[in-house]
């Protein structure tokens, strides 16, 4: 009995085992179906409907062909188990779905939305590299990015209109969200600050929300000039177009959000160097870094997922990494800076200090 009850336990290992690859095997599901819900814009009905939606209410609103409700109740199912929609008892047996707060950041005119990322993350031109991944890991090409596409990512977009919307659009829905989350936290940062740049800035989001708070403080947003091109700015906001591994505009302090994990180590010991330059006033100048600094000692299991996913994506997409603290730290005395501080404030972000 002793020797049936062991291959019992050993079956339900190998089944368990066979749960878990079919879970990680069938991902991409999860994020397949929340990308139907957001092109059929389906928080935006049921936040526009006011209270909670039947589904015989949503396929109305999205004019579904009848022998496909049964699919819609589906799909929301699926949303409802991965936390971005929630069930509401209407009456009797009867339910309604309603928002949660991670569904209300994919509505489509909220100014916090993150649905432009989303949707650009999800854009075949991103996902087609992952396909490529093995053959990149034996071959000579730089990223997996090429190996699909032909040329780097930077390349790509500067000769693809559409991507290079794409992309900037997607960086700007970050932008105001963590504008709110820096004013929240680390607002004492920027206080007092004469003049600012932010270094490959795209179109400005965050800097536009600086230069709002403090209308004493001068801010130029930086970046390529086909990114900058035609963009408007306002009494102590400017746009200026160049290349950030030759030359910074000079500033007192210099921001760099959601850039550095964009490149390898030498790349962005380079891009260090140059912005160290461009630091006006030694004494009271510093750098202003906002990115992922990983293996935090009181990161949750969610946070250790995210950035290991972004760690992956930086290698896929633009030959990039997330770094720990060591990791920066070396960038840092590489590049010639004297010390820093970190505030672990801005959820799987970080905010550093960076000082001459």
């Amino acid at each position: 009995m002793e020797s049936i009850k062991a291959d019992h336990e050993g079956v339900d290992e190998l089944l368990q085992a066979q749960s878990h690859v079919w879970n990680h095997l069938l991902r991409f599901i999860s994020s397949m179906s929340l990308k139907c819900a957001v092109e059929l814009e389906i928080p935006d009905i049921i936040h526009n409907h006011g209270q909670p939606i039947t589904i015989s209410e949503l396929a109305l609103a999205l004019s579904i062909h009848p022998p496909k409700v049964q699919s819609l109740y589906r799909l929301m199912r699926i949303l409802v188990h991965s936390g971005f929609f929630a069930e509401h008892k209407i009456s009797g047996q009867e339910k309604g779905y309603k928002l949660t707060l991670s569904s209300k950041l994919l509505l489509k005119d909220d100014p916090l939305s993150t649905r432009h990322f989303f949707l650009a993350m999800l854009d075949p031109v991103f996902m087609k590299p992952w396909q490529y991944v093995s053959a990149w890991f034996q071959n000579d090409d730089p990223v997996p990015f090429s190996t699909a596409n032909g040329k780097i990512m930077w390349d790509y977009a500067a000769n693809e209109p559409k991507m290079n919307h794409l992309f900037n659009e997607a960086m700007a829905s970050d932008g105001l969200l963590i504008a709110s989350a820096v004013l929240s936290k680390c607002k004492g940062v920027f206080q007092g600050l004469e003049s600012l740049v932010d270094v490959a800035g795209g179109t400005g989001t965050l800097t536009k929300v600086l230069a709002k708070t403090y209308p004493n403080m001068d801010c130029t947003v930086f970046d390529l000039p086909h990114v900058v091109a035609g963009l408007q700015g306002s009494e102590n906001l400017k746009y200026i177009g160049g290349n950030m591994f030759e030359k910074v505009p000079p500033g007192e302090a210099i921001l760099l959000k959601w850039i550095l994990h964009d490149w390898n180590d030498e790349e962005c010991v380079k891009i260090l160097k140059v912005c160290k330059e461009a630091i006006g006033s030694k004494d009271k100048g510093k750098l202003i870094i906002i990115d992922i600094v990983m293996e935090k000692q009181d990161a949750d299991e969610q946070t250790i997922e995210a950035e290991l996913y972004w760690d992956m994506l930086m290698m896929a997409l633009p030959n990039g990494r997330e770094r720990n603290e060591e990791e920066w730290n070396k960038l840092f005395v590489d590049a010639g800076f004297n010390h820093y501080k970190i505030y672990h404030v801005l959820g799987i972000r970080s905010l550093i200090e960076l000082f001459p």
